[in-house]
């Protein structure tokens, strides 16, 4: 079942369809809430705007092209060519989307049109990122630092965008920037919790007198694997046994009545993981 999974996660039809659906929710994030309110959405589009206001050589769009040439590359050499090539089809319908897409939200307060458009941003971002490639610009930048840093995806956008925005306070109304560096961080968030959507999970800690008998009890009821560390308490100076295991976060009430069923005076740490990676779990991805 993981493998049939695995392949059509891989497969062409799977990947076009998140990058076409990411491409759908970035259009209406920036034509339907953001462009209305003069909201800026950040990344390769917002420096060339930048460029543009600065120079008033050439026009955003030729700025745009511009400046993904050279990312565009970069990915080719660093990440790999399938990922370049779904990416071109992200930018592709990011712009077929825009062309599109003409209707507006009847949202009248800015600061709500710049959370909307951020979180929708950002879902549209997130969904491109989970395919194979990515809806271009930015995406490039921050998926190269995550995989050769491991930097989050969301926390790179954002990083970028405060450095473009601090360069926007020269050249646009302060108040829109402003404005716009509330869509962005949004939109980061939002980046970040599409991504880690399905991958997050319970590491939990038990130091239990009863550790054996719970390690069992979670192989066979909760079909999840154990590890028996030895530890020593830090009063007593006594042996212990402390478990550790990985569960999702739907499993972790039946792992708790597990737990003190058998034993009342367990000790248990439940802590959130963003990534979890191996057999049972997600599988490393590679672009």
């Amino acid at each position: 079942m993981n493998a049939k999974l695995r392949l059509f996660t891989f497969s062409v039809p799977w990947n076009l369809a998140l990058l076409t659906l990411g491409s759908m929710l970035i259009a209406i994030a920036i034509n339907a809430v953001a462009v209305p309110h003069g909201l800026i959405s950040g990344g390769v589009s917002g420096l060339s705007l930048l460029f543009y206001y600065s120079t008033q050589a050439l026009s955003p769009r030729k700025w745009l092209l511009l400046l993904n040439i050279p990312i565009g590359i970069a990915g080719w050499i660093l990440v790999s060519r399938r990922f370049l090539l779904y990416t071109v089809y992200g930018m592709i319908a990011v712009t077929v989307c825009l062309e599109l897409i003409s209707f507006t939200l009847p949202i009248h307060d800015i600061v709500l049109a710049a959370i909307v458009s951020g979180a929708l941003l950002g879902a549209g971002a997130g969904t491109c990122l989970r395919s194979l490639g990515s809806s271009g610009g930015l995406d490039i930048i921050a998926v190269i630092l995550h995989q050769r840093f491991g930097f989050r995806v969301g926390q790179v956008s954002f990083l970028c965008n405060v450095l473009v925005f601090t360069c926007g306070f020269l050249v646009m109304d302060s108040d829109t920037v402003l404005y716009s560096l509330i869509l962005v961080y949004m939109s980061a968030q939002s980046t970040d919790r599409v991504l880690g959507m399905f991958n997050e999970r319970k590491l939990v800690f038990i130091i239990s007198e009863q550790a054996k008998a719970i390690a069992e009890l979670i192989i066979t009821e909760a079909h999840r694997g154990v590890t028996l560390l030895h530890g020593h308490g830090g009063y007593t100076g006594q042996p212990k046994d402390v478990l550790m295991t990985v569960v999702t976060n739907m499993q972790q009430k039946k792992l708790e009545e597990l737990i003190f069923t058998i034993d009342p005076n367990a000790f248990v740490i439940f802590e959130n993981t963003f990534n979890v990676i191996g057999k049972g779990f997600s599988q490393r991805k590679v672009y």
